[in-house]
């Protein structure tokens, strides 16, 4: 084990002892990482740093709003409206796709 890896454990371990874990919000709950693993690999890291600032970007809230209409999708059984979830569905994939394009030319720049 590392120097830093001994000193970072030692902090934990005096925080945990003077009770500065106790009182954290969702403590016990278990992690909900279903957002983080529908956003795409690359963009990860870059979306929890938004998040965490309380800045969210479109292309999370289309990813989400995509998976959300996949599982109406699958549920549903009435054709007209299986028919109105695939075309927002594909509007949705649509946009996401343009803006996903337009990151990365913006990257190549």
């Amino acid at each position: 084990m590392s120097i830093f890896n001994k000193s970072v454990e030692s902090i934990l371990k005096e925080a945990v002892a003077r009770g500065e874990f106790d009182n954290l919000p969702n403590a016990g709950k278990e992690l909900d990482l279903r957002e983080y693993f529908n956003t795409p690999e690359e963009f990860r890291i870059a979306a929890s740093i938004l998040k965490n600032a309380g800045i969210k970007p479109r292309e999370a809230d289309m990813l989400r709003e995509i998976a959300e209409l996949k599982k109406k999708l699958a549920s549903c059984q009435d054709n007209a409206k299986q028919d109105k979830i695939r075309e927002k569905i594909q509007y949705l994939q649509i946009g996401l796709n343009l803006a996903l394009e337009r990151i990365q030319q913006q990257r190549r720049k």
